[in-house]
């Protein structure tokens, strides 16, 4: 039944992507996903006995790449706050997250109203204190939230620190915001739905496996 499962929740992934005409830079994630998924059930798990609960921290993974494009794509890439978090980006992927929190900073005291800044400083934060959601990485996701009520992408971004500390409730509920908050030409808005698609199955599988 395990396989089984398993087989049914790649076909139905691939259906959606076709559907929702999911960007390729997405595709590779996911079918990324899915593979490490398999791997890591053939490796531990027991394909005889009856489906367990998927580990899917990796739903909200990427690439720095990947998530770099896909912020660039919900806030822009040629502004004045974007050169800060260009910066702070070099600073992360060199391991120092402390810097890249500095930078970030350094924007705000000049952009204080940028929900770029704003959102971008939730995520460096939750990321400096191990990927966790802390209070300080929530108070500038509130932050952005404050300063633009209708943007998407501090739900979504915050959403995804909550799925990076494995608390897909949390974050199912902020995805889903981000999607209602997202217009219908928006060249974001297919990324937003698959997540909610991948992590609605994931809780699905949870609740009737009781995990």
């Amino acid at each position: 039944m395990g396989w089984v499962a398993l087989i049914a929740i790649a076909a139905a992934s691939g259906i959606a992507l076709l559907l929702l005409r999911v960007d390729r830079l997405l595709w590779a994630m996911i079918g990324a996903a899915l593979m490490l998924g398999a791997a890591g059930y053939a490796w531990q798990g027991s394909p005889n006995l009856a489906s367990s609960p998927a580990r899917a921290a990796v739903i909200g993974q990427a690439d720095d790449a990947a998530l770099i494009d896909l912020r660039e794509r919900m806030l822009g890439r040629f502004t004045a706050e974007a050169a800060y978090l260009t910066a702070a980006d070099a600073m992360a992927r060199a391991g120092d997250r402390r810097s890249a929190v500095r930078a970030i900073l350094g924007g705000l005291n000049r952009y204080p109203h940028s929900v770029m800044l704003w959102t971008a400083l939730g995520t460096t934060m939750a990321a400096h204190d191990g990927n966790t959601p802390s209070p300080p990485a929530i108070f500038a996701f509130r932050q952005a939230i404050r300063v633009a009520p209708q943007h998407p992408a501090p739900h979504f971004f915050l959403g995804l620190a909550y799925v990076r500390a494995n608390d897909y409730g949390r974050a199912r509920g902020e995805w889903a915001r981000a999607l209602a908050l997202s217009p219908a030409g928006a060249p974001y808005r297919r990324d937003i739905a698959v997540r909610v698609m991948l992590i609605d199955q994931l809780l699905a599988e949870q609740q009737r496996t009781g995990g």
